[in-house]
């Protein structure tokens, strides 16, 4: 079907860096592009099947099919977690799954799997590195979506996957509309009790009647730390964890067990025991018993730990008066009351030290280009999809790069966490640069007043921008290689990496300046943050550890293991998981309990939460490197560059990580990291 030329995604944009037209798109636009893009890439495909071209061309020709209904797709999911409507969902309920089963097709099509196979096993001696490792990724990716299965197995494969994209979007409409019914009322501020004037002033319920807490995504919610009266708490608590599980039109459970029990058939009908070997098998971890031994390794010097915190907070709690054990809804307001007696550090009292933009353009910015050289320019031309985005043109010594588009503050469209992604791909094939996004959820600040960050949102606007900085910096001729398109357990290293320049003393004496005297930190206050910020190892990874093991039990299901199964075995399944893992303690829920561990039910790290403390072992290894090599230095971070951020995943990752280093990753600096080694 032909595109009507007015819509906005019928011809590549021409806007600086191809950014999309945000100020033409309307929800309407999305079927019929989509329609016509999936007849377009259809056409694409049949036409490049039915001609014997060279390999480099065939190669090339089928890297570049499919681009209308990339445009769309890119803007489409994207926006669909930041600025949702009902009008918008309604087009990812009809269509995910038809995008699903399209890709599904085109991967599947006997002529694409027998051209392919018949290079992968005769390749031509012309082909260079990365377009070897595109054939090996094409044909590796041809068995495990269904290539070989005859084709019953392939109608039934199809089926399952459509499913699955529906129940995935169904899980994530279903986790935000609960999050935000599930905003914590208060009538009287004396209940909010510990938090500031300006921090009141920004929960005040818009109708002038009391005062609304929004919940974050993680089971942790930060103003528990502030909350100095118990039964305020303990109600912010429980509305975070009976998210999804409370029964009713938002209940995630039927459907978080359907995609378990969906995913395991599927890993059998692919050969595989259950989902998370399936998964594995093809992350740079390779073995699902190493991922899971790794995590089983840390598990018990974590949770030794945390029992001694708990033991230390046990005794805050009675010394104010409190009978009975620490709950969980006590835990981060006395490890903040400890750390602050222990350590001298409030930090609360910090937050004007932290101002956003500071952070952003004299912390994040500065540290960019102090390492890799680069620039950033405000672009108040270019269209944005929010009132609340700013874009910016990243340049380094040889040119333009890219465009970084920022989205700091929550809002009830936008679904919980903090995350990177892409709108255009950088691509020497395509001639693309990159056009990459960060999301925070960030609390709009009171009208007037500046945003000024905790210590943890510091830490997350410098880590996600270090998947930014993936993007920004590959450079690959074929788009399906570009940033982070990485194995899972691979995609958090660099962005783990970044995240600790945030609070290195030369880059905290750049941004962290008081909001409104412009004073520095002081410099005791500096050496005391970063004591404090090693407190609490056995509480962070305790609380990691459980979520990931849990990831790990759901999709260590096997086939049918879940036919049946009533929405209270979640619960069930849920505590035997934990126990068996020996992470089950009461006063350390997992960072993401089952019906709201959007990551695995409605994201893409399905049986891979373990990948970010996989990542950490490479990114411990990496920071030792960089304090022996002379820290922020430009002759350091070329190198990085180099040989890890613009590669994407044109070559195995463990190959380039050698490179860098030249070595395997030790464990060693991590467990020094995390306080475990000594136990």
């Amino acid at each position: 079907m032909a595109l009507d030329p007015a819509n906005p995604f019928a011809a590549p944009s021409e806007l600086p860096f191809a950014v999309p037209p945000f100020d033409r798109v309307r929800v309407e636009h999305y079927a019929p592009t989509f329609e016509a893009g999936m007849a377009e890439h259809r056409a694409e495909l049949d036409a490049l099947l039915e001609r014997d071209l060279p390999a480099a061309r065939f190669l090339d020709a089928l890297e570049s099919a499919g681009q209308l209904l990339g445009r769309a797709e890119a803007v489409f999911f994207n926006l669909v977690g930041t600025d949702a409507d009902d009008a918008l969902r309604a087009v990812q309920a009809e269509y995910s799954p038809r995008l699903s089963a399209h890709h599904d097709a085109v991967r599947l099509d006997p002529r694409l799997v027998e051209r392919v196979r018949a290079l992968h096993e005769d390749p031509p001696a012309d082909l260079d590195p990365e377009q070897l490792r595109l054939l090996e990724r094409l044909h590796r990716d041809a068995a495990r979506s269904g290539a070989l299965l005859d084709e019953a197995g392939q109608s039934r494969l199809r089926d399952l996957n459509e499913e699955l994209s529906r129940l995935t979007t169904a899980f994530d409409v279903e986790l935000l509309a609960d999050t935000n019914d599930l905003a914590v009322r208060f009538t009287d501020a004396a209940e909010l009790e510990g938090l500031s004037p300006a921090e009141l002033a920004r929960l005040a319920d818009g109708d002038g009647e009391g005062y609304v807490v929004p919940l974050v995504l993680p089971t942790g919610q930060p103003v528990l730390e502030s909350l100095r009266r118990r039964d305020s708490r303990r109600r912010v608590h429980e509305a975070s964890v009976l998210r999804g599980g409370r029964g009713g039109p938002h209940d995630t459970r039927a459907t978080l067990q359907r995609i378990a029990g969906l995913r395991a058939e599927r890993a059998a009908l692919l050969g595989h025991p259950d989902h998370a070997s399936w998964v594995v098998a093809d992350e740079t971890a390779g073995d699902v018993e190493a991922a899971a031994g790794m995590l089983r390794r840390l598990a018990p010097a974590a949770v030794a730990n945390a029992r001694r915190e708990e033991a230390e907070l046990t005794e805050l709690l009675h010394a104010d008066g409190f009978d009975g054990p620490l709950e969980p809804w006590d835990w981060a307001y006395y490890a903040g009351r400890l750390r602050r007696e222990r350590f001298a550090v409030d930090t609360d009292a910090l937050k004007p030290w932290f101002e956003l933009e500071r952070v952003l353009v004299d912390g994040v910015f500065a540290t960019a280009t102090a390492l890799y050289g680069l620039t950033f320019t405000e672009r108040p031309d270019v269209p944005v999809f929010s009132a609340d985005v700013r874009a910016f043109e990243v340049a380094d010594e040889s040119g333009p790069l890219g465009l970084y588009l920022f989205d700091p503050y929550a809002r009830p469209s936008k679904r919980g966490g903090a995350w990177m992604s892409s709108f255009v791909e950088q691509s020497r094939l395509l001639g693309t640069r990159p056009v990459v996004v960060n999301c925070l959820n960030v609390p709009r600040p009171a009208p007037g007043d500046p945003a000024l960050l905790t210590v943890d949102e510091v830490e997350t606007l410098f880590h996600e921008f270090g998947h930014t900085l993936h993007g920004l910096l590959s450079d690959v001729h074929f788009p399906r290689f570009s940033g982070t398109s990485v194995p899972r357990d691979f995609v958090e290293f660099p962005s783990q990496v970044n995240e600790f320049w945030g609070f290195e003393p030369e880059v905290l004496a750049g941004y962290a300046r008081h909001v409104e005297t412009g004073e520095p930190l002081p410099e005791q206050e500096v050496a005391k943050l970063r004591a404090a910020r090693g407190y609490g190892q056995g509480f962070s990874t305790t609380e990691y550890l459980a979520a990931a093991l849990l990831d790990q039990a759901w999709h260590r299901v096997g086939p049918g293991a879940l036919d049946g199964a009533e929405p209270d075995d979640v619960g069930r399944f849920e505590a035997a998981a934990l126990a068996e893992a020996g992470v089950g303690l009461e006063t350390v829920p997992p960072r993401y309990r089952s019906t709201y561990f959007h990551h695995v039910f409605g994201g893409g790290y399905a049986a891979a939460y373990y990948s970010y403390v996989w990542s950490e072992v490479l990114d411990a290894d990496t920071v030792e490197w960089f304090a022996e090599n002379g820290g922020l230095r430009r002759e350091n971070g070329e190198h990085f560059r180099r040989t890890v951020l613009a590669r994407g995943g044109s070559v195995d990752p463990l190959a380039a990580y050698r490179e860098f280093r030249g070595r395997d990753a030790r464990l060693e600096p991590l467990l020094r990291r995390r306080g475990l080694d000594g136990v």
